[in-house]
């Protein structure tokens, strides 16, 4: 079983590695204790988007539901013959991360199921389970049973990944409408996406950006460095889409090439090393 549990580990790094160089670079800078949950965590949250996102042609519905199934049975009989959910289940049940974070997160993925008119409420609920609970699943593994630091930490984490996750909605909104038939800015018409819809987009995210930022020094140490990296990323990324019109939103994604992401990763490790960040 431990050989069959370590080999579920590796395949969730390779599912990593091959979807998000972003991710990997950042997960490369945390301290290699943590390298093995967060992978898996990955591996979950990646394999759920992928059925709902990009399984077209197939009865997405019914696929979800069985993997919620199959979830399910993973965390009840910590075992599974799905690589992906023993690995994840076994962070679960190693770093006691909560089923309602779990739950949260499935039902966001259902929500992408149909097309949602999003109001504030819907919004919020929305970037809570897709993203937000997320970060709370890494910072149960970051705190390793630090109850008191988890609860300290848990605004700016929850804050660090709802910006994440508005920057995602900006860069892929064409996309998004276009294949998918989502907008999930409150209020916002895509073919009338104007530069003043978009502003206001930016001024609710730079808020979350500077409220996580606190959170980041206040981590365990062998965390900082990594999710510093995937934070100036995601920053750098934001900023690119901050001096560009609506209407280049509107027609193209956005994108921070791996050349400069190297260089991103480099100026980080630099700044962290000499305490500048």
């Amino acid at each position: 079983m431990q050989q069959y549990t370590e080999t579920c580990y590796k395949l969730s790094k390779t599912i990593t590695r091959d979807y998000s160089t972003s991710f990997s670079l950042g997960i490369h800078m945390l301290d290699r204790s943590y390298h093995p949950a967060i992978y898996a965590i990955y591996g979950f949250v990646r394999l759920a988007d992928e059925i709902v996102d990009t399984f077209h042609g197939h009865d997405k519905s019914a696929l979800l539901e069985k993997f919620k199934a199959e979830t399910d049975a993973a965390l009840r009989d910590r075992v599974s013959t799905n690589t992906v959910l023993h690995a994840f289940q076994d962070v679960v049940h190693r770093y006691a991360i909560e089923r309602e974070l779990i739950d949260a997160f499935l039902h966001s993925m259902e929500m992408d199921l149909q097309p949602v008119r999003y109001d504030q409420n819907l919004y919020h609920e929305y970037i809570y389970g897709s993203a937000e609970v997320v970060g709370l699943m890494c910072l149960r593994v970051f705190c390793a049973g630090d109850e008191q630091a988890y609860q300290s930490l848990r605004e700016p984490a929850r804050r660090l990944g709802a910006a994440f996750q508005k920057v995602n909605f900006l860069r892929d909104i064409r996309s998004d409408f276009d294949e998918r038939g989502r907008v999930y800015f409150p209020g916002v018409d895509f073919s009338r996406f104007d530069n003043a819809a978009k502003q206001q987009i930016e001024t609710d995210i730079e808020a979350d950006f500077t409220a996580a930022l606190p959170g980041i020094h206040a981590l365990p140490k062998g965390a900082r460095l990594g999710v510093m990296v995937a934070y100036i990323y995601y920053r750098a990324l934001f900023r690119k889409i901050r001096l560009l019109p609506a209407q280049r939103i509107r027609q193209e994604r956005i994108r921070v090439p791996n050349t400069q992401k190297f260089l991103l990763l480099i100026q980080t490790w630099l700044r962290h090393r000499f305490k500048l960040v």
